[in-house]
């Protein structure tokens, strides 16, 4: 059998503080990836707080699903209600299982802690279910296969909420479980080409009809600032087809198609080349330097990150002329490029990015609106390039954008440099 998609999985995240924003829901994206390694797609995920309300999604989701995962709510406290909730709406009693319960004292007994009356609920177990040991906390999980009741022929995985239990059990205990009721043979692939400087609307003018005719081809985008992620799965054939379409069209905007981002390719770039780049920010504040340096190996190749936030910084340590700045003004081609051939001339690097702009809400006009910026590349031995650009955003997403547009330039300065 191929990847599954008759074999319908839904996922229940129980937690108040879920709902709150107290506490992230990671879950969601984890068990995505997890699951399409197996071949395995979500059908459905709902988050519901303690108590009652588990026991309506659990009941409906059973009508819909051949397998259930519910997380959280195995603990030791009150509210902790997945278990007896569970054994109610299949129709199972709870009893002791004394392996479980061995295991609790265990792990209070090596570490020299009394073990509350509490905790024993977590020894509880719907007759005929498996216990899931947990090495990592005190909370077991619990499978409960299909058929064992006369209810529901759906299979239901409990497991623990806190990810460093629920990780390493879910590897451990549902996996194999999950490949023996979905009978999965070969996962299919999946790529994802990331794109820049191109909008989803060219895509779906450009190629759409030609990667919907690619026999066992499933594509989709998915848009973030600045950037475009063009998403094939299927077979390797498909895959080789669809990424070939993609890049006939639009090869020059491709940051990468092994998911990498824009600031891991650019620090490749550079590596590979032999380069070092510094950086001259105003309206960024750094963000570039900061992007660049999130990505391991970047020592080897960032030299300087200028913040040059006020004129008299962009002059001080840049040595931009006051009179330009005068005359032109801080958001200008004449100071960007300024900017870039000192962060080139001081840190010494091969390559360096500047940029300059209103970030807003105030200090636009009506010939330098909010949104607008200018950005620079210089490199040894070769011209100053500049361009302006403007993206009227609020103040994080204008700086993402600015740092992106940034990055993007020196991406496809190191690619002409190559030829």
């Amino acid at each position: 059998m191929l990847q599954s998609e008759a074999v319908k999985i839904e996922i229940i995240n129980t937690g108040t503080e879920l709902l709150l924003g107290n506490t992230l829901n990671t879950h969601g994206a984890w068990f995505g990836r997890e699951l399409f390694k197996l071949g395995l797609r979500i059908d459905r995920q709902t988050t519901v707080p303690d108590g009652d309300a588990i026991r309506d999604s659990l009941q409906e989701a059973l009508g819909r699903a051949d397998v259930v995962i519910v997380t959280g709510g195995l603990g030791p406290t009150s509210d902790d209600l997945t278990r007896e909730i569970t054994a109610e709406v299949l129709g199972l009693e709870l009893i002791t299982d004394e392996a479980a319960m061995r295991s609790l004292e265990g792990f209070f007994a090596l570490r020299d802690k009394p073990m509350a009356e509490a905790n024993r609920k977590q020894a509880l177990c719907p007759v005929g279910a498996d216990i899931l040991p947990n090495p990592n906390g005190t909370a077991p999980g619990v499978y409960v296969p299909p058929r064992l009741n006369g209810r529901s022929n759906c299979a239901v995985f409990l497991l623990p909420g806190p990810p460093r239990e629920l990780y390493p059990m879910f590897h451990a205990e549902i996996t194999p479980r999950l490949r023996a009721l979905a009978g999965v043979e070969l996962a299919h692939d999946a790529l994802v080409l990331k794109f820049t400087g191109i909008g989803e609307s060219d895509f779906h003018q450009g190629i759409d009809a030609q990667l919907a005719a690619v026999a066992g081809l499933e594509y989709g985008y998915c848009a973030h600032i600045g950037e475009l992620d063009l998403r094939l799965i299927g077979t390797e054939a498909a895959l080789a087809a669809g990424r070939k379409i993609a890049l006939d069209h639009f090869e020059q905007y491709l940051i990468s198609d092994d998911e990498s981002s824009l600031e891991k390719t650019v620090v490749r770039m550079l590596a590979e080349r032999g380069m070092t780049f510094s950086t001259a920010e105003s309206c960024t504040g750094g963000l570039i330097a900061n992007r660049i340096t999130n990505v391991p190996g970047s020592s080897e190749v960032f030299t300087h990150g200028f913040v040059t936030y006020a004129n008299e910084a962009k002059s001080g340590m840049l040595g931009v002329p006051v009179e330009d700045i005068l005359i032109h003004g801080a958001v200008s081609e004449v100071v960007a490029r300024a900017m870039a051939d000192g962060a080139l001339r001081v840190s010494g690097a091969s390559i360096a990015v500047a940029v300059t702009g209103i970030a807003g809400p105030g200090g636009g006009s009506e010939e330098k609106p909010v949104g607008t910026a200018w950005i620079a590349v210089a490199m040894q031995g070769g011209l100053t390039e500049s361009f302006s650009v403007y993206h009227p955003r609020n103040r994080k997403d204008f700086k993402l954008s600015v740092s992106q547009g940034a990055l993007e330039a020196v991406r496809r300065r190191l690619k002409a440099s190559a030829r």
